[in-house]
């Protein structure tokens, strides 16, 4: 992954994936590298709106 990734992006990257997944223009060759590149998406993802939740709660409590 890109070392400026941020979360729209991602999810613009992860999007495309779908996308390209539901019409078929995965080759069976990459299918297992684009579900990797998938999974690492989400996960990033996911991390990045457990921080900003834990941020906002963070200030809200101050």
């Amino acid at each position: 992954m890109a070392k400026e990734m941020t979360y729209e992006k991602a999810m613009k990257d992860l999007q495309k994936i779908m996308t390209d997944l539901e019409q078929d223009k995965v080759k069976v060759d990459d299918l297992p590298q684009r579900v990797k590149e998938a999974n690492a998406l989400i996960k990033f993802c996911k991390t990045k709106l457990r921080n900003a939740e834990e941020d906002v709660m963070s200030l809200l409590e101050n």
